[in-house]
């Protein structure tokens, strides 16, 4: 399963088990995705979702090729609960900011699926929550608007400062509190950053 993965561009980032088989939780493998994904189909097609599309049609191939079941975080609703399974998983941990940190990863954690087999399977070991020892919890004062606090995220807030010049280095750069975290820091491309900001930005428009 790693070799469709790495060609794709994409990796395991944890896993669990319920109900008698075995979800792993795949995701973007650092810069390795953007450059792989930037020469697909879909990011050159000019149609909407490209990123989306991509994962579907890549995790779809590999889960017939491995005998497994695709699953995605997208085309809800009803969505599945990927928060859920990435809790459980040991890898991912809730935040200051209530986001989802990833041990290797930071704040730039995000899923482009997962793969369900059938029966118990090993496990990607559990990791350290990498926020137990961060100096300073950089994320919690990292946002210019002051919208992504412990205590909420405003998103009204958010979207309104991405619409004024100081929101050009967030939407340009990516959002400010998830640069801030130290880990997983050169795992994202500034241009990918961008796109994701951009796709954002115009669905909290509508």
């Amino acid at each position: 399963m790693k070799a469709p993965l790495h060609a794709a561009g994409l990796r395991i980032l944890g896993g669990v088990q319920e109900s008698g088989s075995t979800l792993f939780l795949i995701g973007p493998d650092g810069a390795r995705f953007w450059r792989i994904f930037q020469q697909s189909a879909e990011a050159l097609d000019g149609l909407a979702d490209p990123v989306d599309r991509y994962s579907t049609r890549t995790l779809t191939k590999i889960a017939r090729a491995t005998g497994s079941e695709a699953c995605f975080p997208f085309g809800g609703p009803p969505f599945m609960p990927f928060v859920t399974w990435a809790l459980a998983s040991g890898r991912c941990f809730q935040s200051p900011v209530q986001l989802l940190v990833h041990a290797e990863l930071g704040l730039f954690t995000s899923f482009r699926g997962a793969l369900r087999f059938g029966g118990h399977l090993p496990l990607p070991a559990p990791s350290q929550n990498p926020c137990d020892t961060c100096t300073g919890k950089p994320c919690l004062s990292a946002c210019p608007a002051a919208a992504l606090t412990a205590q909420n995220y405003n998103v009204a807030a958010c979207h309104k400062f991405l619409d004024s010049k100081g929101g050009e280095s967030c939407m340009a750069r990516g959002c400010a509190v998830r640069r801030a975290c130290p880990i997983g820091q050169a795992e994202r491309p500034k241009a990918q950053s961008a796109f994701h900001m951009s796709y954002f930005h115009k669905r909290a428009a509508k």
